[in-house]
């Protein structure tokens, strides 16, 4: 499912001006990785209490589609359980690889969507949740 053009820009555009759940979590490790190809860096913080994202913030530097993604990224999983991360999580991946159209239940992050063709940001929307998988404990 693609927005519009017109309001794709617009949540992209938010996101890069005031990005949500931003700063380090007190007593979790932040897990931070960089796409060298353009600079970006990312830190995602991951807390997990009972099986369920309770907290998850980012800082980092780059990109709008960069900085977007981790703070659509905080917005659309804190609360979920590790279960329901982990589909979001491939569907949003699947999406962004053009591996397959994103369903409607994304949300906004169907705003990044059109990265999808353009293969050399695709790197920069998946950078903060490449780091969210490190992030995850291992077992459910």
């Amino acid at each position: 499912m693609l927005l519009p053009e017109a309001v794709a820009k617009q949540i992209i555009a938010d996101h890069q001006r005031r990005p949500r759940h931003i700063g380090a979590l007190d007593g979790v490790d932040g897990v931070t990785l960089d796409n060298p190809g353009c600079g970006d860096q990312v830190t995602v913080w991951a807390d997990v209490r009972e099986g369920r994202l309770t907290g998850l913030t980012f800082t980092g530097k780059g990109c709008a589609i960069s900085q977007s993604s981790a703070s659509l990224m905080t917005v659309a999983l804190t609360g979920k359980t590790l279960a329901e991360t982990r589909a979001l999580a491939g569907q949003f991946q699947a999406m962004i690889l053009g591996e397959a159209e994103g369903p409607a239940d994304l949300g906004d992050l169907l705003a990044l969507a059109g990265v999808s063709r353009l293969h050399a940001r695709r790197k920069c929307a998946l950078l903060a949740w490449r780091a969210l998988e490190q992030a995850l404990p291992r077992a459910d």
